[in-house]
């Protein structure tokens, strides 16, 4: 099996070097074919493993020795259990969705073998976060998928927006790793190790362990730890207030947006949280303030979702909600249900995006939403894979998104953790307004009265080739809607299985839940089965709330559409703090990127151009100047000067002498 393990992250990283160095020889057919393949053999593999990892085979090993200094050895090694065995499947189904996908989008781009070489590139460097058994290979792997998403953000490296959203992504996630690399330091430093089993069974024994950030203020050692590590979390997986990178993203083309947001880079921070369980546990601080930060995430990135009108920005924002419900659940100590909404929210937020860019492709890359309209007569593939995707999201019974949703609004609700009364009311607002924002996509997007037209302009100038404009729209060819079709499949069953993954044990000795926080515990015990717990929810708040989250984009948007308008201009103010995403774009402009610019312009002016230029450089010529104009007047060649000078030299050596002898 180790060969097996091995042949996972590789055979998508060989198809990224055949696509990415020999993309020429190999030709556009070539490159999408090998990596494609790749990206397969590790998902078929991925499966085997999972089966292999139910029937109780895990692993845990060393499969190279990078580097010994001391006592401590760097390795790269993988920890195949049931989290990593899950995650590997979900992240190599989704990309090769993606993979397929990418043949019909990105059909007539100049840069096809590099976007197919980078999103395979991205695929290994997910499966080897995932695989990772120590906190050197999790690094590795958490920042390869940052790299490479920094390389695929600014893909089209000719648009001033691609290059300011990829720089924007890459410095907040420096913000992020910072914080990450001093909680990996710290493991080293009081652990003595890397490796995860090994400061796990030592995490009880330095539970009661303090360290002073400031003299004087102890903190408990696994508090400092964890949120440092959340910090990295808090980046890598775009939650309040390290979450302004992640709309910006929608500047790289759609299959990349769907990658990025539904089974990689984002839901690494979810994943690292949960393998970080036995550390999490042990200190309820970190718990509170994952909770806290997860249920702001959630209701206030949902709201921004409600007042855009590009497509995708909207399925952005949704993920950025959505990823607030897997935070909220990991504070609530319910890691097995932020890992199964995180499958979960996988498949249907693909769905999603790789449907708004099959729309997209139809209306000649148009993303503005006025300019849709009707178009459920034109795409009626795309429209019912949208419209499960809508439907999962927004939580209605029976499809996967409800099931994965529920059960973390009910562990909130159960749990002790400071700061779970807040989340619970912000989780359980965030289900009307999800719902809410969800269908006024489909509806604004797929009913009503067409408002695209021969007018309309491309937003995504990219080399895609000219459509006629003129034509009405039509659906995308079949490879973009199987894969569409692939991922409503799972988008509808894969909650069905809530049963054995929440409360089954089926993560085993993957996640570690103190006794002290007995949420899951105890919804395990009231659990009805999967037909129970839909007939339960007729009767719940979360399931009224997204009807009426449903019924109320109906309205507005299909039976009175003058009503928006009206709605937007009478609650102007309250909108533009909406439009403007509470203004953190706009003081992390003035007070970061401003404030560089202001510290640079400050030792430009007084480091370079007064103290080096002016002080050093043309000081010391000044000082040479006027030396030798002072020298100049007393070497002038006329020798009554030197006379003169020379009886007053005596004059003044004799005046010495006598001063010094008289008595």
């Amino acid at each position: 099996m180790k060969t097996l393990y091995l042949i996972i992250p590789l055979a998508p990283l060989a198809g990224a070097i055949l696509a990415g160095l020999f993309g020429r020889a190999i030709g556009r057919a070539g490159a999408h074919w090998v990596t494609i393949l790749g990206v397969a053999v590790s998902f078929v593999a991925s499966c085997f493993v999972l089966a292999d990892v139910l029937e109780g085979n895990t692993f845990n090993g060393a499969v190279y020795t990078w580097l010994t200094s001391g006592g401590t050895s760097f390795q790269v090694g993988f920890l195949i259990d049931r989290l990593s065995a899950l995650m590997m499947v979900v992240v190599s189904f989704v990309s090769l969705m993606v993979h397929i996908y990418t043949i019909g989008y990105m059909a007539e781009d100049p840069g096809y073998q590099r976007f197919f070489s980078y999103i395979a590139l991205f695929t290994f460097s997910m499966l080897m976060l995932v695989m990772a058994n120590n906190f050197l290979q999790l690094f590795f792997g958490w920042e390869a998928v940052g790299l490479v998403s920094y390389l695929l953000i600014g893909f089209w490296y000719t648009r001033p927006s691609a290059i300011y959203a990829n720089l924007k992504a890459f410095l907040v996630n420096r913000v992020g790793d910072f914080g990450f690399l001093l909680g990996i330091a710290l493991v080293l430093a009081y652990f003595g190790t890397l490796d995860y089993q090994t400061v796990f069974g030592q995490a009880k024994g330095l539970a009661a362990s303090t360290v002073e950030i400031l003299p004087g203020a102890p903190w408990l050692l696994i508090t400092v730890i964890c949120l440092c590590l959340f910090v990295g979390a808090m980046g890598k997986s775009a939650q309040f207030p390290l979450h302004v990178w992640l709309p910006d993203s929608m500047e790289g083309p759609t299959p990349i947006s769907a990658l990025i947001h539904a089974a990689t880079m984002v839901t690494a921070g979810i994943f690292m949280v949960a393998r970080m369980s036995p550390l999490f546990e042990l200190s309820d601080t970190a718990l509170s303030f994952v909770l806290v930060i997860g249920a702001i995430t959630a209701f206030f990135m949902a709201l921004i979702a409600v007042v855009q009108y590009d497509i995708k920005r909207v399925v952005a924002y949704s993920t950025l909600s959505q990823l607030g419900y897997m935070t909220v659940a990991l504070g609530a100590s319910a890691y097995s249900a932020a890992i199964f909404h995180l499958m979960t929210h996988a498949f249907f937020k693909a769905l999603l995006f790789l449907g708004a860019g099959s729309v997209i492709i139809a209306l000649h890359h148009e993303q503005d939403m006025r300019k849709m309209g009707g178009l459920r007569r034109y795409m009626p593939v795309t429209y019912a894979t949208m419209l499960i995707g809508a439907i999962a999201s927004a939580g209605v019974p029976g499809f996967a998104g409800f099931f994965s949703k529920d059960a973390i609004i009910e562990a909130v609700h159960l749990s002790d953790t400071p700061g779970a009364g807040f989340a619970w009311l912000m989780v359980l607002l965030t289900v009307f307004v999800t719902a809410f924002y969800t269908f006024r996509l489909v509806f604004y997007a797929f009913h009503g009265e067409e408002r695209f037209g021969a007018g309309h302009g491309a937003q995504e100038a990219h080399g895609h080739g000219a459509h006629g404009h003129g034509h009405a729209p039509h659906e995308s060819p079949a490879v973009v809607t199987v894969p569409l079709i692939l991922l409503a499949i799972p988008s509808i069953a894969a909650g069905w299985v809530i049963g054995p993954v929440l409360f089954g044990d089926f993560f085993g000795q993957s996640i570690y839940i103190d006794p002290r926080h007995p949420a899951m515990s105890e919804m395990a015990r009231e659990f009805l089965g999967v037909w129970g717990m839909m007939v339960h929810a007729l009767g719940t708040l979360p399931f009224w709330l997204a009807m009426a989250g449903i019924a109320a984009a109906w309205y507005l948007y299909i039976v009175r559409p003058d009503l928006p308008g009206v709605f937007r201009r009478k609650a102007g103010f309250l909108v533009t703090i909406l439009e403007e995403k509470y203004g953190f774009d706009r003081f992390y402009d003035w007070a970061f990127a401003g404030g560089a610019r202001l510290i640079g312009t400050v030792f430009w002016r007084v480091g370079d151009v007064t103290m080096i230029d002016g002080l050093m450089v043309n000081g010391s010529a000044r000082l040479v100047g006027w030396v030798a104009g002072v020298v100049r007047w007393l070497q002038s060649g006329l020798i009554y000067h030197y006379a003169f000078g020379m009886i007053i030299g005596v004059f003044v050596i004799l005046s010495l002498w006598l001063y010094r002898i008289s008595p």
